[in-house]
Order: structure tokens, then sequence, then C-alpha cells
């Protein structure tokens, strides 16, 4: 602000920065749809690891491909993944553990059947001024304090310690009112009801003999519908499930929809949902689709009955979504490693984010750096011939190289046939749009409200240009100088006065994307030996 005169003298002013600097989003959060053996249900979960989902959804699971598709994704170099989770009618266990009281745990599923919990006392001397403390509370001075361990029964002589809470209190008015105190710090379970609160705590159970009144259900098989999910509203409360769960999440740029059912593959009513998803919330990310298990050979995914090119898939040709051929063979821990079939779509996820923070997301996610890691073999092997007629449809291939191993020997959208001859192609170019648009919209958001005039016009082009040349100094862009490589422009020409009078501002970006190279050619010219004299 303006500095005051008063004396002659120097006088110092701090001038605010006209460039205000724009921040690249992540590139490859990936979310995940579908059941886990426990943990909050139609929520996103932010995890950045297998460890995390391991604590908080049970890891590994027979029933749930979802949770094989996060442990390859970790496995294969995934930082970062949102997991929602959806049941089908599960129900959790309920504990009677005596003074009117219930304990239940706090999510559904099976896995809460095998929870104990165990009531101890201390003596009073031990907490005299938490003992004061809380008969000062309560004239009638009734002590009700008790700790709550809440353990896991692994088999008959195995144990396992989960959870302690010590001093908590049955009284309402106490700042450690069980209710509130499993609220906020339990992972695992819930007062489900107190009949008589403010009374005597129960009993100690060193053995923990308390009756299970309810045992707890995984449900019934997951529909389709479940997985797509509702919008429900009752009164000023808003409830979403399934995909629309997603609207809590903040950013995600990959999204895996493993098999959920008996049929052991994604329909495509959810795939074509959940591209639908992205256009109408503005959602600038990459659906990865996995090949049904249908396609047992590499003629099957060119088959016009059940192709990519069949009246069932032909719905998926969008340009935020790329397929990935074919299923894996992959070791399972919970079946002494032996191979089972897998969807790859978790693996791929992960080798594109490994990809991301190794060489940035203008480079394309396939060729000798994009190996697989963990897997022992594919349901299908391609020759070069039959991977050239599925490269040529848009079909991202998963090949054996020897010596690389196992990679990922594509990188299309599904508009990637060369038929359509689409602009969006190649994945890397339209993974490096979506970040920047998604980039440049957040990054944006101070213009809303500004005077549209020359001034804004001018700062909006150091803004936006400040952030398209630090791109262009990493190599992300095609030309050997800016003017080649990308162009901001925010002027007179871009905003009319028209635009002004409806309070428009115009920005015009372009860039010059890197392609992959497909398709390395040598030329070699044998020539011919002349004598030396």
């Amino acid at each position: 602000m303006p500095i005051t005169k008063i004396n002659p003298g120097v006088y110092i002013d701090e001038l605010p920065n006209a460039v205000r600097t724009i921040t690249g989003v992540s590139t490859s959060i990936t979310a995940f749809i579908g059941p886990a053996e426990q943990g909050p249900t139609d929520y996103p979960i932010l995890i950045h690891s297998f460890k995390d989902f391991s604590r908080i959804f049970g890891g590994l699971w027979k029933k749930s491909n979802m949770s094989y598709a996060v442990y390859q994704y970790f496995q294969n170099g995934g930082k970062v993944a949102i997991i929602v989770r959806v049941h089908n009618c599960a129900t959790e266990a309920t504990f009677d553990i005596g003074a009117a009281m219930e304990i239940r745990a706090a999510y559904p599923g099976h896995w809460s059947t095998n929870l104990e919990m165990v009531i101890e006392h201390e003596e009073e001397q031990d907490i005299p001024d938490i003992v004061e403390a809380e008969k000062a509370i309560d004239p009638s001075g009734i002590n009700t304090l008790f700790n709550l361990k809440v353990r896991r029964r692994i088999n008959a002589n195995q144990i396992e310690d989960l959870e302690t809470f010590r001093n908590i209190s049955n009284k309402q008015n106490s700042p450690s009112f069980v209710t509130r105190v499993l609220e906020r710090q339990s992972d695992l379970v819930r007062v489900k009801n107190i009949s008589r609160p403010n009374e005597q705590p129960p009993e100690s159970s060193p053995n923990a003999s308390f009756t299970l009144k309810d045992a707890g259900t995984d449900g019934q098989t997951l529909t389709s519908e479940q997985i797509i999910g509702k919008v429900e509203v009752a009164g000023t409360k808003v409830k979403k499930t399934g995909l629309q769960a997603l609207d809590n999440a903040d950013i995600f740029n990959l999204l895996c929809i493993p098999p959920y059912d008996t049929t052991n593959k994604t329909s495509t009513g959810v795939y074509n949902t959940a591209l639908s998803y992205f256009e109408e919330n503005q959602r600038r990310a990459i659906l990865i689709i996995d090949p049904p298990p249908e396609w047992n050979s590499a003629d099957d995914p060119r088959d016009r009955a059940k192709g990519i090119d069949s009246h069932e898939f032909g719905s998926l040709r969008n340009k935020n979504a790329a397929i990935y051929f074919s299923r894996i063979l992959a070791p399972d821990p919970l079946d002494d490693n032996k191979p089972r079939e897998f969807v790859p779509c978790g693996i791929v996820a992960g080798v594109i984010a490994r990809i991301d923070s190794e060489r940035g997301v203008w480079k394309a996610p396939a060729g000798i750096e994009a190996t697989i890691r963990g897997i022992s073999n594919l349901t299908v092997r391609l020759t070069d011939r039959k991977n050239g007629e599925l490269n040529s449809l848009g079909i991202n291939c998963i090949r054996i190289m020897p010596p690389l191993g196992i990679v990922i020997w594509g990188a299309r959208t599904m508009r990637g046939a060369d038929h359509l001859a689409d602009q969006w192609k190649y994945l890397v170019v339209r993974r490096m749009a979506l970040y920047i648009e998604e980039s440049l919209y957040r990054g944006t958001q101070w213009v809303v409200f500004e005077p549209n005039d020359e001034p804004l016009w001018g700062q909006i082009r150091l803004s936006v240009g400040g952030f398209m040349q630090c791109l262009f100094r990493q190599g992300a862009f095609q030309g050997t100088t800016p003017k080649e490589a990308y162009l901001v422009k925010c002027d007179e020409e871009t905003t009319t006065q028209d635009d002004i009078n409806r309070g428009i501002v115009n920005i015009i970006v372009g860039f010059a994307p890197l392609k992959p190279a497909e398709f390395v050619v040598l030329k070699i010219q044998q020539l011919a030996g002349r004598e030396r004299g």
C-alpha cells in the first residue's frame, strides 16, 4: 500500500508480484472401485501403500479382485490410490458387553465376527486425578471409568491386539464418554447402544466372554448397479454410493474397476457410465479397460461378434479410455503362490505411475522401461504380427520380450485405431492434454472477478506462459524454441468487447505434443570396398 511521506528521507514500498505461479497437478493418482473385506463403504479413502490398504480394508481377499489389483498397483510402482469400497447388504457384528451396552463393528463384513472385546478396571489409587474429575461431573460420585481392548482371534491359540482405550467412561457428560471416544479414535468399533448410561461400567472380562449377538456377513455378490452407485438425498444429508462417491475425491487421474461378480468381467455398461461421469463432472482422467475373459486367443479381439468393434465394445471408443490385452498370470499369496489369472488394470496403472515419476507424463507408458513386476506369464502370447494387427485397432498389448521380461508394448487410447485417424490416438498426448487442462483450471481460479482488461490479460500471459515454459525446459514438447513448442494468447483478439460485456476472458493455449516412436526404421546400405594403395 502507498506509504505516507512525512519527512524527507528514503521510503521502501514492497510491491506484489504480478506473476502467479501455476503448479502442475498429480498425474497418476488411481481410483479403485469394488469390494473389500472391511473398511469404510461408499466413500473415497486416500492411501499411500498396500500396508495402508491392509490396515484399513483388510488386505488381500479371495472375494475381491480389487484387492489384488491394488496389491499389483503398488507392486509395480504406484504411489497414491483412492479406494471406494462397495458392498451388497453386508452387516456388522454386534457384541453385548454388559451394563446395557452394545458394541458393533465400525464397518460391515464377516471379518468383524473374529473381533473380541476385553474390559479391564484399574484401582482408583492408580488414577486419582481422573477419578476425582469424573466424580466431580456426577454428584452421585460413581466411578464409571474402564479400559476397553479390541483384539482379533486368529486361531485357537493366537490373538492379535488391535486397539486399546484407557480410562473411558459411560457418563454422557464426560469428556471421555465411550461413544465419542470410539467415534473419534477407533478404526474398528463403535457404540451401538447404551440403554442405561451413567451407571456402573461393564464388569471386567479378561477372557473376553461376551455374547456375539449378531455375526457380521459379507453380503451378496455385487451388481453393476451397485458399482455405478447413486445419489440419495434424505433431508439435509446426501449419500453417494459406488462410482458417484468419487464426487468426494479431490482429484484422480486413472480409474480401475476390476471384475466384481461371477462373470469375472466388468460390464460395458459400467465402463460407459464411468466415461459419462468423467464428461459430466469434468473429471480429467483415463479409464483403464480390462479385456473380457472371452478373449482367449490373439484373434478374439478382432472377432466381429465379441471383439473390440463388436456391438458391445463399440460404444467404448472414447478418447479417455485405454484397453490392455491380455490377462496375466501371477502368484496368489493366499493360495501358496500358485499361478492365478488376473485382469491387468492395477498393474498397468502402477507402471504408468512409475514412468510418470521417473520420466514425466509426456513419456509414453510403454516400451523397454514399462516392465511388469510380480507376474509369471500371460494368458495369451502374441507374435509380432498379431501385436501389429491389434495395435492398429487401438489395443495395447502386453508382451513377453526376452531378455526384458514382460512389458507393455502399446500406448494408444480407445480412439487409437488407425482407421479413425483421431487427434487423440496416442495415450501420452491425451494424458498430457488432461494434465495441462487440470493444472491451468486450478491455477487460474484467481482470475475470476478480476477487472477484465489488458493488465489482467498481461498477468494471465505471464502466469500461463511461465507454466508452459517450465514444461518446455523439461522436454515435454516438440520444438527447439518456445515459439515452436507452445503458444499462450490472451488479448483483445481473443477477448472481444462483447466477451467483456458478458464477463468472459478467453485464453488460448496450444502445445506441440511429443508422440511415441512406434515404428523405428533402420536404413542400411552396403558400401563397396576399395583397395588401399
